[in-house]
């Protein structure tokens, strides 16, 4: 079964060179395209569709808001489609239950993998974004939401590495200790949390700090 998705973004270009070349991919159907995200929120509610792809800026009713309103009342999983100068709106859309985010300037083979992806319930967040995202993230130890009492200190230090898009070789040595107990502390958090991806993580952290 091909999975059903829609598009909204208030470019007509993107919105139809997306339709264009995602419609080639023989697992994706394109069921419907928008210019605002009003528009994309009333089709969710009455029309069942896996995976929405999701401009921020839109007219009426921007990415971020719909985001919130699909999440909470469709089963729709909803990818964010964002530039680098819109990083405000990145913790927003994770809070509001996106599932993925990528650049708009993503290569089509990127952008078709992430819709299959997320799909699959795995939350993908582009590298580039993810380091951007990190700029903003303030200490675990500091004004939280996360339950510390569920991880120790090095777990909440390992999270925190995860988040800033630091790789197993990076954390390793950010916090002096080797890859191999690194992978041991992703292997508590994921058991500790029900998590299945390191993405996950990420997104698990910074949803759960304060605005």
């Amino acid at each position: 079964m091909s999975i059903r998705l829609v598009i909204a973004d208030d470019d007509a270009l993107i919105r139809d060179s997306l339709r264009i070349i995602l419609s080639y991919d023989k697992e994706i159907e394109v069921v419907e395209v928008f210019e605002n995200g009003k528009d994309l929120v009333d089709f969710l509610l009455d029309n069942e569709v896996d995976v929405a792809l999701v401009d921020i800026r839109m007219p009426l009713v921007n990415g971020v808001k719909a985001t919130l309103e699909v999440s909470k009342n469709t089963k729709t999983k909803v990818i964010i489609l964002t530039t680098f100068d819109e990083d405000e709106y990145i913790r927003e859309g994770i809070k509001n239950g996106a599932k993925g985010y990528l650049l708009k300037n993503t290569k089509p083979e990127k952008i078709i993998e992430t819709i299959k992806l997320v799909n699959k319930g795995i939350a993908v967040i582009q590298e580039e974004v993810l380091t951007k995202l990190s700029n903003n993230i303030i200490s675990v130890k500091n004004n939280n939401q996360i339950d510390t009492s569920l991880f120790t200190e090095r777990e909440l230090e390992v999270m925190l590495a995860i988040s800033e898009g630091l790789n197993n070789k990076e954390i390793s040595k950010k916090l002096f200790i080797s890859e191999g107990t690194v992978k041991n502390y992703i292997t508590s958090i994921l058991q500790k949390t029900n998590l299945t991806h390191r993405t996950q993580i990420a997104i698990y952290y910074i949803k759960n700090l304060e605005s």
